[in-house]
């Protein structure tokens, strides 16, 4: 079972299947050192970023993925809602990158795209060694539309990086309505009660995480039943910010991979 591979299990099952996972540094083979140049080199793509020929992701738009994460708090805030921090913010190429991975198939972007996620839970504060990071679960017919999941392949590359555990911790309760079109009153009433823990949590310090926060009420339900479980949710993590409801302070400096 990889750490993309999750039934009806419950927390506890998972916390251990996943540990196994990160102890051993699995990955997935889109996410190996060099197999994205292979890659590129059997089979040359754009740049998902720019549309520059010759590699899946160019130096330059690789390069605008390694900015400074920053605090951001959407306006008006939801109850609820952890010290945020944010990797870049969703336009020009990050979004273009965002989109090519998530509704494109294009995996290989896992790599930089969780480099970038890792580097905004770092900016969080200090992990401890039981930290785990949990993706907002995606709608199961979203995952089922793309052919795969997103989001927990993306927390998994970002975990890699930190050497902590990543686990699906959280399960939808009901359906939800594509989000799109509501405004924030509606996002937060369509995501109210729409999420559970798989089980009890018993204190696990844990970063919840995204790929884009907009209104903050994805991200506020998932906090919401983490703690209702007894989770202790340290902060919240996401690759992209949108503009219209970013309120930053921005840190200064390259990030440093590790």
């Amino acid at each position: 079972m990889t750490g993309l591979d999750a039934g009806p299990q419950t927390a506890a099952d998972l916390l251990s299947t996943h540990a196994r996972s990160a102890i051993v540094g699995e990955v997935m083979p889109s996410e190996r050192p060099g197999f994205a140049d292979l890659l590129d080199l059997m089979l040359p793509r754009d740049c998902a970023g720019c549309r520059a020929p010759g590699r899946t992701l160019c130096p330059t738009c690789r390069t605008t993925l390694t900015r400074r994460p920053f605090a951001h708090r959407p306006t008006p805030c939801p109850p609820g809602l952890p010290p945020l921090l944010a990797a870049a913010a969703y336009d020009g190429v990050v979004r273009e990158v965002l989109l090519a991975h998530k509704e494109h198939g294009r995996l290989a972007l896992a790599g930089p795209l969780g480099t970038a996620l890792a580097a905004a839970v770092r900016a969080a504060g200090e992990l401890s060694p039981r930290t785990v990071l949990v993706p907002v679960p995606s709608a199961p017919a979203a995952v089922r539309a793309r052919g795969h999941d997103h989001a927990r392949r993306l927390t998994a590359a970002a975990a890699r990086r930190l050497r902590v555990r990543s686990a699906p911790l959280l399960v939808g309760v009901r359906g939800r309505a594509d989000q799109s079109e509501l405004d924030i009153a509606g996002r937060a009433a369509n995501l109210a009660g729409a999420l559970r823990a798989r089980g009890p949590l018993g204190g696990l310090p844990v970063v919840v995480v995204d790929d884009l926060v907009t209104t903050g009420a994805t991200l506020a339900e998932a906090c919401r039943a983490l703690r209702e479980a007894g989770a202790d949710v340290h902060a919240a993590a996401v690759i992209a910010a949108t503009r219209r409801r970013v309120g930053v302070t921005r840190m200064e400096g390259p990030i440093v991979e590790r």
